[in-house]
């Protein structure tokens, strides 16, 4: 069994993936707009398809965030994404890279736990994107441990 992450962005998602691209060096292994889906609306079936949806919006894409897969889609394109009850977690190898990774998730975003050592980690912060997706990003102890050996 594998759970992954389904991020609907409700008409942002193009300006998200490239937000994503930049600031924690996502890749694009796959993206289909509407008007590229094989099942289009026609004058005899006009519910086959996505009828309605933009057709320049994004259907489906899949990211490639480190060794996690996440998805994502404009969805209905409504204007209005709302992400609540999960926070993605981001692992980051030391506390450099938890400092990059934190400042640039929070480049037009708002900080709800600033970067702190905990007693679970050296770097530890949560910050919720200009999107609405809410992060967590993380030193792991152990990765801390072996760095300091």
């Amino acid at each position: 069994m594998h759970v992954q992450s389904y991020l609907f962005f409700d008409g942002r998602c193009e300006e998200a993936i490239e937000f994503y691209k930049k600031t924690i060096g996502a890749t694009v292994e796959m993206m289909m707009r509407f008007k590229e889906s094989p099942e289009q609306p026609s004058a005899d079936n006009a519910e086959s398809g996505c009828g309605g949806a933009d057709p320049d919006k994004i259907m489906h894409a899949s990211l490639r965030i480190g060794d996690t897969a996440v998805m994502a889609s404009d969805g209905w394109a409504k204007g209005n994404p709302e992400f609540k009850g999960f926070s993605l977690a981001i692992n980051a190898r030391d506390k450099a890279e938890a400092n990059r990774l934190f400042g640039a998730l929070s480049e037009g975003g708002q900080v709800s736990q600033p970067l702190i050592e905990t007693f679970f980690s050296p770097a530890f912060g949560m910050v919720v994107d200009k999107f609405g997706v809410n992060w967590m990003v993380v030193v792991e102890q152990a990765a801390a441990k072996a760095d300091a050996a």
